[in-house]
């Protein structure tokens, strides 16, 4: 279907073309600056270091439903080997084929186009099959480190997790930011938690894709309003899932990736955190996120670590 005008509205209000020059590729990252990065490292008190990744692993988040988005197949290339000769010392390799968004990951500014066009007016062309990105591949990011906050609307509307089908909306993330005790500023990595992960966690992997809580339709705007440099979530689908308007699938995507040139991240394990923020009435720390340097992909796994 045609995009409709609420979504050409919202576009036009966060649109962010040209705003760190027609060549930029990274988007709201530029907003990461050398005292956001000070700033954010004197949320470390105590050291904790938190883990937000899932495990690399066969039988992961990906249930087939969009093809190549494979989870990892990990073989033994040698094992024990003696490259060298007998009696020198052994070594053992591997590899692994996998989808780059098929676990925690981030999705590159050139994952999703629309209108035929990329963030900052790029054609969506410069996608191609040989070289892949040729223009806001994840490779531009080379670093992520800033403040996060974890934004639990879970816990503040007294779940353990959101109904499948429920739209996180502008109104929940005020509620979790004022759960937080901070605003969410320039250049903060906002982290929204769910609850989501739970039904994967429990070994649902349908039941965690379909339905799924996510964001709405006019949470763009609220990101937009506060500079925020980047978005993860704990769902699959990021956004909610059947669509807010049938028929209109990621929206959210369209406008956080290409009006916006704001990263966005899936599949983020956020309950442990969640536990430690609650605990320590905390949900502020220094965010490590930096995705593997792929060349010309439109996405890459991280392992974020939360430093408290």
């Amino acid at each position: 279907m045609p995009l409709p005008e609420e979504f050409r509205e919202i576009a036009g209000r966060v649109n962010n073309w040209g705003r760190w020059g027609a060549d930029d590729e990274i988007g709201t990252l530029n907003l990461i600056t050398d005292g956001v990065v000070r700033e954010a490292a004197s949320c470390v008190r105590t050291g904790r270091r938190i883990p937000l990744a899932l495990p690399l692993r066969r039988g992961g988040v990906q249930t087939g439903l969009i093809p190549g988005r494979v989870d990892p197949l990990h073989v033994m290339t040698q094992i024990n080997r003696e490259v060298f000769g007998p009696g020198t010392v052994a070594c053992s390799d591997d590899a692994v084929t996998m989808g780059l968004q098929a676990a925690t990951h981030w999705d590159a500014l050139a994952h999703v186009s629309h209108s035929g066009l990329l963030y900052n007016g790029r054609p969506a062309g410069t996608v191609t099959a040989h070289d892949g990105a040729g223009f806001g591949g994840i490779g531009t990011v080379r670093h992520l480190v800033s403040r996060g906050v974890l934004l639990d609307v879970a816990r503040v509307r007294g779940v353990d997790r959101l109904d499948g089908g429920r739209a996180v909306t502008p109104e929940d993330l005020d509620a979790a930011e004022e759960l937080a005790g901070t605003r969410v500023r320039a250049g903060d990595v906002a982290l929204v938690r769910t609850g989501q992960i739970r039904v994967l966690l429990g070994g649902d992997r349908e039941g965690y894709a379909y339905p799924s809580p996510g964001l709405s339709l006019r949470t763009p705007r609220w990101f937009h309003a506060r500079d925020v440099a980047a978005v993860a979530s704990d769902t699959l689908a990021f956004e909610v899932f059947p669509p807010e308007v049938a028929g209109l699938w990621l929206p959210v995507h369209a406008l956080h990736l290409v009006e916006m040139g704001l990263l966005q991240g899936q599949n983020w394990n956020l309950e442990e955190l969640s536990t430690a923020c609650g605990e320590t009435g905390r949900y502020t720390f220094l965010l490590s996120a930096t995705p593997e340097p792929f060349t010309g992909a439109t996405g890459s796994p991280v392992a974020p670590v939360a430093l408290l």
